[in-house]
């Protein structure tokens, strides 16, 4: 029997033990952005510390300005083997509404579903399930084989979900630790419960408040009505002008630099089958509301967009308040895809809004964040290796497929480290990531590890 089809085994006869320290993990409420679990935070923290160390890895946590970094490291001692650096994270998303999930969060349960067995709790599949298929991968190999195939080092962060403000220091002050030849990243899907998949295009996203002001304070509208400017007409007419009559975003230079997909890219994914009605209709929608011309698929990740993401202005209590507010609000975020910077588009946005304000009103700006699009190359040996590993496990190609979020963690490894991430990953659409019931499929966690054990042998071929 081939080493990797003693590792493959490993993993398939140690699946019970796996899922007992999935569990051990889940049960941990690292949730970042409560101060209230900054202990608990430590705790899975040092908890995936002792977990790496167990199979070898020299693995602490670290301290930072914020919750503690788990570093790990397990060299081969081979020359000229790749250094891979594998990352996650292992904060969670606070769980609330609790009064909607059929299950206590930090319980795991296994329940069965649709489509086979289930883990259910909050951080199955974002982002501790993900983590450990990486982890127990690690795991069967060095059971079989006493060595990794390659260098590997791994890296999880504990502020993915509370916005990573640790995360740009401790690179740059750990870069000579951390920089590998690229870095595998986990956060992402299958494109379908059969078929895997590997990101290759990320949006970014600009996001901006508006505040329109006119009076110097609210007024009587059967007084001032008529007379005087209302802020929450204005801004309407603004946020209503963003568009034209085919979907496009107007705002002038937006689609600079913005390319069309690689015609190989584009008929790839024609051939995915992609329902775009179904997919609308999950969510009772029929109509694509994107730019006229382009696919369902397109529009939801590799075009750029802009939506209004709340309005607020005047009386928004019960009953009837005739008031013309002094001022209104709005939240604004657009999408960006490779080629477009994020610099300009915030300033036409700004020009945009100042350019249509009529006499006594004013536009006030705040930012909530910057990035840029990501966009890895398609065609590194890399991911050839990746692809055709994937392929064996799952009997199918993966596609090359873009993604409609943002994981500014990839922008940050190519900027502060000089690398390019694979981004591969076992969630599925309906995981229901950051919402109640959240689960991972009981498949996806075993094919997962098993896939795993698969790339890291091709990588080092």
């Amino acid at each position: 029997m081939s080493q990797i089809l003693k590792a493959l085994d490993a993993a398939d006869q140690a699946l019970d033990a796996s899922l007992d320290r999935l569990y051990e993990f889940l049960r941990i409420p690292s949730i970042s952005a409560d101060s209230a679990y900054e202990g608990d935070c430590r705790k899975a923290a040092e908890w995936a510390a002792a977990t790496l160390r167990d199979i070898g890895f020299d693995a602490s946590p670290r301290k930072t300005i914020g919750h503690p970094m788990v570093v790990g490291h397990k060299r081969t001692g081979r020359p000229g083997v790749p250094h891979v650096l594998f990352y996650g994270h292992y904060d969670v998303q606070p769980p609330d509404p609790l009064e909607l999930w059929n299950t206590k969060p930090f319980e795991p349960v296994r329940v069965k579903g649709p489509h086979g067995d289930m883990i259910v709790a909050r951080g199955a599949s974002d982002d501790k399930g993900q983590v450990m298929t990486f982890i127990e991968a690690c795991r069967a190999i060095l059971k079989t084989e006493g060595e990794l195939p390659v260098d590997v080092t791994i890296f999880l962060e504990g502020e993915e979900e509370s916005s990573s403000r640790s995360l740009v220091p401790f690179l740059r002050e750990n870069k000579d630790e951390l920089t590998a030849d690229f870095c595998l990243v986990c956060d992402t899907g299958l494109w379908d419960r059969d078929t895997p998949a590997i990101t290759t295009m990320l949006r970014g996203i600009v996001y901006e408040e508006v505040i329109i002001k006119a009076a110097s304070r609210d007024l009587h509208s059967g007084m001032y009505g008529g007379a005087a400017q209302n802020p929450i007409r204005v801004l309407s007419k603004i946020l209503a002008a963003l568009h034209d009559e085919d979907g496009r975003v107007t705002l002038p230079g937006f689609y600079d630099g913005v390319k069309d997909l690689p015609a190989q890219v584009k008929a790839e994914w024609e051939a995915l089958g992609f329902d775009g009605e179904a997919f609308l209709g999950e969510v009772g929608l029929k109509v694509p509301a994107g730019e006229t011309g382009r696919t369902v698929l397109e529009q939801i990740t590799v075009r750029p967009t802009c939506d209004v993401n709340g309005i607020t202005g005047g009386y928004q209590g019960e009953g009837a308040k005739t008031v013309i507010a002094a001022q209104a609000s709005a939240k604004v975020s657009f999408r960006l895809v490779a080629g477009q910077e994020p610099a300009k588009v915030q300033a036409a946005f700004r020009d945009f809004v100042t350019r249509s304000l009529p006499a006594d009103c004013k536009a006030e700006f705040l930012s909530h964040g910057a990035s840029a699009a990501i966009a890895v190359p398609t065609d590194s040996p890399p991911l050839a290796k990746a692809r055709a590993a994937l392929a064996e496990e799952w009997g199918r190609t993966a596609p090359v497929i873009g993604s409609g979020g943002s994981i500014p963690v990839v922008g940050d490894m190519q900027r502060i480290l000089g690398i390019d991430s694979l981004l591969i990953g076992f969630a599925l659409e309906d995981d229901q990531i950051h919402s109640p019931n959240e689960k991972y499929e009981l498949r996806s966690f075993h094919k997962g590890i098993r896939s795993w054990v698969r790339i890291l042998h091709a990588l080092a071929k």
